[in-house]
């Protein structure tokens, strides 16, 4: 089984405090009755120095990682005699021509980890939606560190980020990806792109043919895909669009992976370590509804997944408005597996992390403290409620 579409939560968006824009203050926490900062960063000195390390000492199963794609699957999905089969699962789920139609026996064998593997991971057909203009293509394909953010829908402002040295201004894309709803929104504002394609240090992406009506799911491409939107780069930070960026990014980098020999971070949950407890939160908060919970919660107890509050060592729950990963084959293939347990259950990542977390067991992960995150942005909160889409080209392809 899997869930239908989310409702939308109730009520306008919570006021925007612009308080805390354009703090570079450090956040600290007592240890020991020592005040101490929760990021131990480097200088600005020491992060001009900075050289790319070779790779990460820890030998990873995972070498290589493919897509599955309409053209390797034609035979499997445009067969006459599956073709009522598909009519119904598009009917019945969220994927379509973007994601592809990971049946659950696709889903099973998605979470072995072999030395090559092949994966539904977006971008199945090209007339999937989720369209970028040849000059952003082109743009993307040229970054090795990206920064990224999006907001579809009209949703939030773009805060400009602050903190970075010198040398790291030529090292970094800083990429938005907006969808015409929220272009539109913000030059009524006075937010113009230029000739560039910028707006200050933000290359602007405006993204064409959403392949989902749910708006929160459609921000789950940037936000889990960037290997596939940044083939050429190396790693990828990122940020929720109610946050505003202040830390250099490869001083982040070093900080939260290559000092700690990790390929992958991420801030543990503040509020809760058990994912049969967040399921009950997200239906008390209204994010999801009691039947899309359970559908998914039911799926995970079948797995065997266990209710425990650690994870290979690690704490179960993440809070994942920062990402911070080198965009190697391992971790490619944890956020494909992520990506799909969103589209098939509730578009709640926090609820699919600590399964996605229990069934691959990844090594390399550093999950850091809340305060460590909230040392690396400025919050400003959701500024305006999202516009949600009536239809999609892609989705009516797919039925």
């Amino acid at each position: 089984m899997e869930a239908s579409r989310l409702r939308a939560s109730p009520g306008p968006p919570p006021p925007v405090s612009s308080s805390s824009l354009g703090r570079l203050d450090p956040t600290t926490r007592l240890v020991h009755g020592v005040r101490e900062p929760c990021l131990k960063f480097l200088s600005p000195r020491s992060i001009e120095n900075l050289v790319f390390p070779g790779g990460t000492k820890l030998d990873y199963l995972v070498k290589r990682i493919t897509y599955k794609s309409d053209d390797n699957d034609y035979d499997t999905y445009h067969s006459v005699a599956n073709s009522t089969y598909l009519l119904q699962h598009a009917e019945s789920t969220r994927f379509n021509l973007f994601t592809g139609f990971q049946t659950l026996p696709d889903r099973e064998e998605s979470f072995k980890a072999n030395e090559t593997v092949n994966v539904h991971c977006g971008f199945y057909s090209d007339n999937g939606g989720f369209k970028i203009s040849d000059i952003d293509m082109k743009y993307m394909r040229s970054c090795k560190v990206a920064v990224s953010t999006c907001a579809f829908g009209g949703g939030d402002d773009l805060y400009q980020p602050i903190g970075m040295v010198n040398s790291s201004i030529g090292k970094v894309c800083y990429v938005a990806f907006w969808d015409e709803v929220t272009q539109s929104t913000q030059e009524s504002e006075g937010k113009v792109v230029d000739g560039n394609g910028m707006i200050g240090r933000w290359r602007i992406i405006v993204v064409r043919n959403l392949p989902f009506v749910d708006q929160r799911l459609n921000g789950k491409i940037p936000k889990m895909l960037s290997h596939r939107l940044f083939p050429e780069a190396r790693y990828s930070i990122w940020v929720d669009s109610k946050y505003q960026f202040r830390r250099d990014p490869i001083g982040v980098l070093e900080a939260l992976l290559w000092r700690t020999n990790s390929t992958f971070a991420i801030s543990e949950h503040g509020a809760r370590s058990n994912i049969y407890d967040e399921g009950k939160a997200i239906v008390q908060k209204h994010k999801a509804t009691p039947e899309e919970v359970e559908v998914q919660l039911t799926q995970y107890r079948k797995d065997g997944m266990p209710d425990d509050k650690r994870l290979h060592g690690l704490k179960a729950l993440a809070e994942a408005s920062v990402i911070v990963r080198e965009l190697a084959p391992v971790t490619n293939h944890f956020m494909c597996g992520w990506f799909n347990e969103v589209v098939r259950f509730t578009s709640r990542d926090q609820l699919s992390f600590p399964y996605v977390l229990w069934r691959l067991n990844m090594p390399g992960i550093n999950m850091f403290p809340v305060c460590t995150r909230r040392d690396l942005v400025n919050s400003l909160g959701h500024t305006r409620k999202v516009k949600p889409l009536t239809q999609t080209n892609s989705e009516s392809s797919a039925t």
